[in-house]
């Protein structure tokens, strides 16, 4: 190897010095001479058999010795020789801002985005999590707004408004975050709003936001929505037909552009959240704007409560109906939780600017 190398890099001879001569003088002046230095590298040639115990790949045994004229290239710059038999470490560095979604875990409970193992985010994440299932922390204040509610002995329900103190308006706000978890964000609370709080063993467990609406809407009665609903499915099973491609088919379903008035209340829940109401507005005072309770005390009536403290203390010296308070619109829960507290399908709803 050591000849074919040396005679690759031998000088020209006269035959191809006429050619090198025409391309060298592009770079090179007249009666100038190319100079090429002689650099040496060195190379140990590697044992066959695979890396024994020992740093150097040897198996404990002294390394052979090469001849010098076969460890001598005249083509390479010099280096200094070694062999690397570390193993590398990679170690993985997570960002606090701009973090890929991967790389967090997701709670069930609580939905808060946290990065497993690091004890900082574990602490944030543990202290959110209380928070949000049992309530949040408060102490108390002097001269509070009491609604007294009879035979309602879990704790007690304190009414607060946009002119009392800042720490009671920052105490809202924050228990309006919390809200905005579920309920989603910017719309819940305004300045005319009135904010009921439900306190229980030194901690907030639900929340009420109230606000004076002048007209409202009644929901059309969807009683025999879930008939209805039944039928229709059966009306499109018996008309659909099958289309076979092959060894794949096709299912056609025929639905009536212009259902009946029978079915409309059964359409009702299919129409991606669209609530049918009567074009005539009536007369309202109170309206409901969210309402919030921990999961920790959810099924104990605590919501049927807040509802009856914002009836009894929104106007003053008038005590309202379950069937006089307006809603905003529900959700499909919400929908149920009001039916269930008027003991009607046909309730009110309104809507204000922001409102979702």
């Amino acid at each position: 190897m050591q000849s074919k190398i040396n005679a690759f890099f031998r000088p020209c001879t006269s035959k191809t010095a006429d050619a090198s001569s025409i391309s060298g003088d592009l770079f090179h002046r007249e009666g100038t001479k190319k100079k090429y230095p002689d650099i040496t590298v060195t190379y140990n040639r590697r044992n066959s058999q695979p890396c024994g115990d020992s740093k150097d790949g040897s198996n404990g045994e002294a390394p052979k010795k090469i001849d010098s004229k076969s460890s001598i290239v005249k083509f390479g710059l010099p280096t200094s020789v070694k062999v690397l038999n570390k193993k590398r470490k990679y170690a993985q560095f997570h960002l606090e801002f701009g973090q890929s979604d991967f790389l967090l875990h997701t709670c069930n409970v609580c939905n808060f985005q946290y990065a497993t193992g690091q004890e900082g985010d574990e602490k944030v994440h543990q202290a959110f999590h209380k928070n949000y299932t049992v309530g949040i922390p408060f102490k108390g204040w002097q001269n509070e707004r009491i609604i007294p509610i009879p035979s309602f002995e879990a704790g007690r329900i304190i009414l607060v408004l946009n002119d009392d103190p800042p720490p009671w308006r920052n105490k809202v706000q924050e228990v309006v975050k919390m809200m905005e978890v579920e309920l989603g964000e910017g719309w819940i609370y305004n300045q005319q709003c009135k904010v009921y709080l439900f306190i229980s063993s030194r901690r907030i467990g639900g929340c009420l936001v109230a606000e004076p609406i002048k007209k409202a809407y009644r929901i059309v009665s969807s009683s025999q929505g879930n008939k209805s609903s039944v039928a229709a499915e059966r009306e499109v099973s018996q008309r659909s037909t099958v289309l076979q491609f092959g060894g794949v088919s096709f299912q056609r379903e025929k639905v009536r552009r212009d259902p009946p008035k029978e079915r409309l209340d059964g359409l009702d829940d299919g129409l991606n959240g669209v609530i049918l109401c009567e074009k005539e507005a009536v007369p309202a005072l109170c309206g409901i704007r969210a309402i919030w309770v921990t999961p920790s005390n959810r099924r104990k009536h605590i919501g049927s409560y807040l509802l009856d403290a914002a009836r009894k203390s929104f106007c003053n010296g008038q005590v309202l109906l379950r069937s006089e308070l307006a809603f905003s619109q529900p959700t499909s829960v919400g929908k149920v939780f009001i039916s269930s507290y008027t003991s009607s399908s046909s309730f009110f709803l309104y809507t204000s600017s922001g409102s979702k």
